[in-house]
């Protein structure tokens, strides 16, 4: 897949588990790592909307496009 998620190295920068992460953003665990390892077909806006607010990023962090 073209579109990498780069969700664990945020996570790693800021020290925070998938379930600490879920939580404060609002979908299960097993939602999150879904999403984390490449396997989701979309994301909603306010799902990334809430991430970059839980991780203090922006959506380039957290996903970027190789060829």
């Amino acid at each position: 897949m073209p579109v990498v998620v780069d969700i664990d190295v945020m996570m790693a920068r800021r020290k925070m588990s998938v379930g600490e992460l879920a939580e404060r953003i609002g979908i299960t665990p097993t939602n999150l790592a879904v999403l984390k390892n490449g396997r989701a077909k979309a994301v909603r806006f306010t799902t990334l909307d809430a991430l970059c607010e839980v991780l203090e990023c922006q959506p380039g962090d957290l996903l970027r496009w190789e060829p």
